[in-house]
């Protein structure tokens, strides 16, 4: 039976492991170590999949801001999120993405942004519409850029421009 917890520190070996056998590379490992090292990393929010004692997946959500001309909005962004390859298309990704945004409600956070594959994501109520007034710092991503409401209406006439930590640069 799938099981999704938090992560521990004790689990920091198989998370990279996870990262760099799903990404093929080792870039989005190290970026989820320099963002749960990160002073403004929330804890709760780094969610592994666990399957007869195995973690087969990650996923990591961290705090970003939408700069607009009244100011800086708070936002969450899901990223990255990994399954081990032998265990994707079982459920593993949707299960890691319904408890993280259901993590993320009960946080009291508003709004959450992905750049994600747009035939996935979707499903779990992101919307390229809902981010269209949302620039995103890696060019344009057309509908893989998305957004969602945590909270209906959180992201009613915001425009601005998304800021993501620097680690993010050249993943």
């Amino acid at each position: 039976m799938l099981e999704i917890r938090k992560q521990l520190s004790e689990d920091d070996p198989a998370v990279h492991q996870v990262n760099a056998l799903a990404f093929e590379r080792e870039a989005e490992a190290q970026l989820v170590e320099a963002l749960r090292a990160a002073p403004d990393s929330i804890p709760e929010l780094s969610l592994l999949a666990v399957l007869d004692g195995k973690v087969v997946g990650h996923i990591l959500f961290s705090p970003i801001t939408i700069e607009t001309a009244a100011g800086a909005i708070p936002a969450i962004s899901l990223a990255p999120m990994a399954v081990l390859p032998e265990y994707q298309n079982q459920g593993v990704g949707s299960s890691l993405v319904c408890w993280g945004l259901d993590t993320c409600h009960s946080l009291g956070h508003q709004i959450v942004i992905v750049l994600g594959h747009p035939d996935f994501y979707p499903r779990f109520g992101f919307s390229a519409a809902l981010a269209k007034d949302l620039v995103c710092p890696f060019g344009d991503a057309g509908e893989a850029w998305m957004a969602i409401e945590l909270q209906s209406g959180a992201l009613s006439g915001v425009r601005g421009s998304v800021r993501y930590p620097p680690v993010f640069e050249g993943v």
